[in-house]
């Protein structure tokens, strides 16, 4: 880009002339495949590469991209004999924009869930870094669905679809660019979907990140189930009241939710971060401090999953390091122990064998339990990145030790039945949850079901 000098600035170069080029792909279009119907049959993806192709044109249109620096990414450009998921890795880690197209399909694709999931975790690293909200998440009505079908991440987005037109409300693109009276739609809809990319794009400025290892990354969507995944997150740690003496008070604020074990590198406290973090696993997540909560009664079964976030430091206190010992004492395999560790913190890197000599002597039964990765994470994680890395594992080691523990209650027989029911687990409103749904089997195609080919009219 050509620096440009403003007489009336002083000859100061302005902030946009000093950003460096970013030829980053400006969107990465996810979506779920639709398997052929009847051997032989046309590609019914080709409907989403034309959109794909249509959308390119317009960003460049749109933006200054020099020729051959790529507008957006979907994974048809994945050349023959290249590393699939390291290609995907390595886009969904640059990319600006995450475009998905909703549909029925697209929420029931493990691999979809995953690419959310990898973007999603790269906007919430740039928001605790920056402390600048992220969102650049652009989804697009592939399929129309009603908002109660959609899983919590997707339900979350503050996205007026209304904005590219009644028609593509009602029908989606899919329904648009099949249908030849509806060809002036279809371009309306596309051109300010493309235009709303470009603005995120150039607005929130998402910074790249480290790519996922798609054999363990996680999806944003969970596993099918009758209703919301409850997860508790407790942070254990001082205030800038109650610091051990000499303790640095960087790192704390006037609460124990406060506490940001990664300053200065992130700029937002760690339970919130994690809130972010196990949100976008699907869960509803809420927070609260050790301090603050009443001591759990061991002869109840579990309410809900829990994480507990301790900072070492917090056993400097007397009283508290009592109350972790008595938590402790009781097995709770349901609540999963990582210990957030600063290692570029001076201080913490000076008593670090001291801390962990008291931690140990304190927690040994959390901190002995459960996964490996449970085991890895309370012997401390040392920065924002492996925090998020390993966070999703220990989520669901609680999530499943939860449903191991949990009270059951036998659901009320039909009327005038008296066939014994299967018992089922308390809902986490204290109601019998749902039984639920089959897992969705998934591939690299992404779709299993067979899904007719629309017969009316379609547009080359």
């Amino acid at each position: 880009m050509r620096r440009r000098v403003f007489p009336q600035d002083g000859g100061r170069v302005s902030e946009t002339a000093q950003r460096a080029p970013d030829h980053r792909p400006y969107f990465f279009l996810s979506y779920a495949h639709t398997p052929r119907y009847g051997v032989g049959g046309p590609d019914p993806d080709m409907w989403v590469e034309r959109l794909f192709r249509d959308l390119c044109g317009h960003v460049l249109a749109l933006t200054d991209l020099p020729a051959g620096s790529p507008a957006g990414f979907m994974d048809r450009e994945i050349r023959s004999g290249e590393g699939w998921s390291e290609r995907l890795g390595e886009v969904l880690s640059t990319c600006r924009v995450f475009v998905p197209l909703f549909s029925p399909r697209y929420f029931a694709s493990e691999m979809c869930g995953k690419e959310w999931y990898a973007f999603a975790q790269r906007a919430i690293y740039h928001q605790a870094k920056s402390n600048r909200s992220a969102e650049a998440i652009v989804p697009a009505l592939w399929v129309p669905l009603p908002p109660e079908q959609l899983p919590g991440p997707a339900e979350r987005l503050q996205f007026n679809h209304r904005a590219f037109g009644d028609r593509y409300v009602t029908d989606g693109l899919y329904g648009l660019i099949k249908l030849r009276r509806f060809a002036e739609e279809y371009e309306a809809a596309v051109y300010e979907l493309a235009k709303r990319i470009v603005s995120v794009a150039d607005t929130t400025r998402v910074a790249s990140g480290s790519p996922v290892d798609y054999r363990h990354a996680p999806s944003a969507f969970g596993k099918p189930s009758g209703g919301p995944r409850p997860m508790h997150l407790t942070i254990a740690a001082p205030t800038r009241h109650d610091l051990p003496e000499g303790r640095a008070p960087d790192y704390y604020g006037k609460q124990s939710q406060d506490w940001n074990p990664y300053h200065p590198d992130s700029a937002r406290p760690l339970a919130y971060v994690a809130q972010d973090l196990v949100r976008s696993l699907n869960y509803q997540a809420t927070v609260s401090s050790f301090d603050h909560e009443a001591p759990p009664d061991p002869d109840q079964p579990p309410a809900r999953p829990e994480i507990l976030l301790v900072d070492r430091w917090a056993l400097e206190d007397d009283e508290r390091c009592a109350r972790l010992a008595a938590f402790d004492a009781e097995p709770r395999p349901w609540v999963s122990l990582v210990v957030a560790w600063n290692r570029d913190d001076p201080q913490s890197r000076l008593s670090e064998a001291q801390l962990v000599r008291k931690l140990e002597r304190t927690m040994p039964r959390q901190m002995s339990q459960g996964r490996p990765a449970c085991r890895l994470a309370a012997r401390g994680v040392f920065s924002m990145e492996a925090f998020g890395q390993i966070l999703p594992q220990v989520v669901e080691s609680a999530a499943q030790e939860y449903l191991r523990h949990a009270e059951v209650f036998p659901p009320a027989p039909p009327p005038g039945s008296a066939r014994p029911t299967r018992f089922r687990l308390s809902g986490p409103m204290g109601a019998p949850a749902p039984a639920p749904a089959p897992d969705h089997p998934d591939t690299h195609s992404r779709g299993t079901a067979p899904d007719a080919e629309d017969t009316d009219d379609g547009r080359s």
